[in-house]
């Protein structure tokens, strides 16, 4: 982001090459190693917070009709401007997507034992750390799918495509 502040602020490069240069370099970046992240509501709302600040340097400063100043945009107004999925969204579906495709390669295989496995040692005082296994569960809450037993479902192919398109849907504030 940094390396790219001057040609995301530049008025020479049209909005939609900007938003290309977004979806592209930037949120690939950002969006790296996602699907075995933990996030917290603090990192959630970190993660809104660094899109709505790359969008404020696409689009820029507003001027105002009635008091003419210069004023900066608010997080709605980029709705209209730009409709992109929300950041914390993509993350969810992607980890969504990435839980079935390792519940259908089977018990047997380490990527598996990673994922819904039992450590055996152990660990730290205090509140037990959240596991990959529960931030899905979480995910599949979020859809009113808790209750369900999410590693048969992602056994059917169009069944968990639809979960996964559920978690992408759902509504973050």
């Amino acid at each position: 982001m940094t390396s790219l502040k001057k040609n995301l602020s530049s008025s020479l490069l049209f909005n939609n090459l900007k938003i290309k240069i977004d979806r592209n370099i930037i949120l690939p970046v950002v969006g790296r190693g996602c699907i075995t992240w933990s996030l917290t509501l603090r990192e959630e709302r970190r993660l809104r917070v660094f899109k709505n600040r790359v969008l404020r340097r696409i689009f820029g400063p507003r001027r105002d009709e009635v008091t003419e100043d210069w004023r900066k945009l608010h997080n709605e107004e980029f709705n209209d401007l730009y409709s992109s999925p929300n950041i914390v969204r993509v993350i969810k579906s992607r980890r969504i997507r990435w839980a079935g495709h390792v519940a259908c390669m089977g018990d047997r295989r380490g990527v598996y034992e990673v994922l819904v496995g039992k450590t055996y040692r152990k660990g730290p005082l205090g509140r037990p750390r959240r596991r990959r296994d529960d931030n899905i569960k979480l995910d599949l809450h979020e859809v009113e799918c808790g209750g369900i037993d999410w590693i048969e479902v992602a056994q059917v192919r169009h069944r968990w495509r639809t979960l996964v398109n559920a978690v992408m849907n759902i509504r973050v504030t």
